[in-house]
């Protein structure tokens, strides 16, 4: 009788809602491995370790298990450790091997630090693991495999894998469904790759470094395929894991295609999420449009990160030229396709000065739909972490708990950490502090509409520059007692606990169970306020006085009743109309001269959810990318709203 061998695994992930990914890499290994009949006729696989809060039945679970596999990334660090940890400790003969993104390239101290690993596996885990479990049933001797490292010694890399069409798919074989444990209460996100690799040499990301700038293709057969699986089996959100979707344009083109197609026929996916080509063009819109028409895009990312020509060159970082950027998401805006862009605090070579001249830039001439601003985190494997480049760049970090936006407040179990810049060569701490302050205002303010057109207005009547408007608003803050302030104290709190190592979660229990990014948090909090309208004419009165505008009262007060109209209020009625005293969509849309006219505006309410927390969710965690927390003036309908009474 042939002996069987117990493998265990582990991907924890955390909950979104009632949401959990898959555990898609163990996924891949397993179901790539058990082509091997030797393996698959002398191994047994169980189920994958996932939910973080269950880590001491893991440790009973896997009392006899011959192999533990434990897919490492940044979010599940800590926790893997410790159930590695704990299985060596009460099972000492169990091979415990580590691969992943999150394990180090350079391992040093790696062994020393965490003896109850066995083996690493550097760079691609399929083929590796295969040699490994083949070794294991032979004689135990991996030093011919290449890829690994061990207490002892280092193999040299194994080479990518040529064709990925050789490893099978996890999903097609149901092999998933075996790894996972079936709840009711929860759904399963399905990450899925359709291409691996990427070509892009930036420092601060770890992606092209890991797979050698290469990108190879699974067959568009198979790609189909996967996704009448997700929809036969009820996959509400694929989350794309491609580093550059859209790059294969026709390709990607009939793939959206088919997810349009199985989408209005089955319902399922709601939702397809990816990180778009770095080099967006008008190519990619074909592409956004057919996801659009099946109901099933999220938003287009417009890749920047900084806006600072020095910045992007000391990261590498190849970037579209705002002029071409600006022209780009208008047209993506008269397509109607939302879309958004990311930047990135405390990149090398960023100033205080030149991030407030990139905001100001990306405030007067982009029609980008949502920013979305972070942290910069230094990744284990990124350039950017490489000693060298540390130094050259006087880069300087603190040990961070990680923040995961809208992760669930409970069964957090043992804590995650980062490591985030907090100084460089060009930027000090307390530059950054008045970086990330700026940035909150930009996004809450700005781009989450609360004071865009009011800030259009001004800039375009009186010439005040957008960052001098917030300027003014800080100073309003730090001198009035408002709704504002008690917002802007916040956040002063909330920067100061971050860049001290204390962690960025921000928990209002008014506004679910969940860890909000901040100027979510606040935009909520000011949206749901019966006072916005009231405190923002403070504001106003304040700024009027500060600059000596005379500004007539009847246009300040039209002006903050018609931007409070274009946000996504909470009303249960379908329609939101309101009567204004002069001609703003003309204004704002066509550059109309202002003038002195009677309006009636009418759109469709965006959302419409009378639970004050589930409108939350709606409106601005699932819906920031597609815009649903705001609209834009040429949307809006002109003319009384006529109701026929029975």
């Amino acid at each position: 009788m042939i002996e069987m061998y117990k493998v265990s695994s582990s991907q924890f992930n955390y909950l979104y809602g009632d949401q959990i990914h898959f555990p898609y890499s163990i996924g891949r290994l397993v179901a790539y491995v058990k082509t091997n009949k030797n393996i698959n006729s002398q191994f047994k696989f169980d189920r994958t370790f996932i939910f973080r809060d269950q880590l001491n039945n893991y440790v009973e679970q896997s009392y006899d298990s011959d192999i533990l596999l434990c897919s490492c990334y940044v979010w599940n660090w800590e926790v893997t450790k410790q159930l590695a940890k704990k299985v060596k400790a009460t099972n000492p003969n169990c091979l415990i091997i580590f691969g992943g993104p999150q394990v180090p390239n350079r391992t040093e101290n790696f062994f020393e630090e965490n003896p109850f690993v066995d083996i690493i596996v550097h760079g691609e885990g399929e083929i590796v693991l295969e040699n490994i479990l083949t070794a294991y049933i032979k004689d135990k001797d991996f030093s011919k495999i290449n890829g690994i490292e061990m207490k002892d010694y280092r193999t040299p890399p194994n080479p990518r894998i040529k064709d990925v069409n050789i490893l099978p798919s996890p999903y097609l074989t149901n092999l998933i469904l075996d790894l996972v444990e079936q709840k009711t209460d929860i759904k399963y996100i399905a990450a899925w790759e359709t291409n691996r690799g990427c070509p892009y040499p930036c420092t601060f990301c770890d992606w092209g470094s890991l797979t050698n700038s290469k990108v190879t293709n699974w067959s568009e057969e198979q790609l189909l395929k996967e996704i009448d699986w997700f929809a036969q089996n009820n996959i509400t959100y694929i989350d794309c894991c491609d580093a550059n979707f859209g790059i294969f344009q026709e390709r990607d083109y009939r793939i959206a295609s088919k997810l349009k197609e199985v989408a209005l026929k089955t319902g399922y996916p709601e939702k397809f999420r990816a990180a778009w080509a770095k080099f967006a063009s008008e190519k990619i819109i074909p592409i956004a449009k057919q996801l659009q028409e099946g109901k099933v895009l999220k938003a287009v990312s417009l890749a920047l990160q900084s806006l600072d020509e020095e910045t992007l060159e000391i990261v590498k970082r190849a970037n579209i030229k705002f002029d071409n950027f600006s022209e780009l998401t208008e047209t993506f805006r008269k397509n109607k396709i939302p879309t958004y862009t990311e930047l990135i605090m405390g990149l090398p070579g960023e100033t205080l000065e030149s991030w407030k001249k990139g905001l100001e830039i990306l405030a007067s001439g982009s029609q980008v739909g949502s920013i979305y601003i972070y942290n910069c985190g230094v990744f284990v494997n990124a350039p950017m972490n490489e000693p060298t480049y540390m130094k050259f760049h006087n880069i300087k970090t603190i040990r961070s708990p990680i923040f995961l936006a809208h992760s669930s407040i409970h069964d957090r179990g043992i804590p995650e950490f980062e490591y985030i810049t907090i100084s460089s060569k060009s930027f000090s701490t307390d530059d950054l502090k008045e970086i990330y302050l700026f940035s909150w205002l930009f996004q809450t303010f700005h781009s989450l509409g609360i004071f865009e057109y009011i800030t259009k207005y001004y800039h375009d009547e009186k010439k005040l520059l957008y960052v001098k408007f917030y300027e003014i608003f800080l100073d309003y803050c730090k001198k009035e007692n408002s709704i504002f302030s008690d917002e802007y104290n916040k956040v002063i709190d909330y920067i100061d606990n971050g860049y001290s190592g204390k962690g960025w979660n921000h928990y209002d229990p008014n506004l679910g169970d969940i860890f909000w990014p901040i100027e979510e948090a606040t935009w909520l909090r000011l949206v749901l306020s019966k006072k916005l309208m009231e405190h923002t004419k403070s504001f106003l009165k304040f700024l009027e006085e500060t600059l000596n505008f005379d500004t007539p009262d009847e246009i300040l007060n039209d002006l903050i009743k018609f931007q409070t109209f274009l946000i996504t209020t909470r009303q249960d009625s379908e329609i939101k109309s309101a009567r204004f005293h002069f001609n703003w969509k003309n204004y704002f849309i066509n550059g109309s001269k202002l003038k002195q006219i009677e309006n009636d505006y009418n759109y469709k309410n965006l959302v419409i959810e009378h639970d004050q927390i589930l409108w939350g969710y709606k409106t601005i965690w699932y819906g920031r990318q597609s815009k649903s927390y705001k609209l834009h003036p040429e949307a809006l309908e002109e003319g009384k709203i006529i109701t026929v009474e029975n």
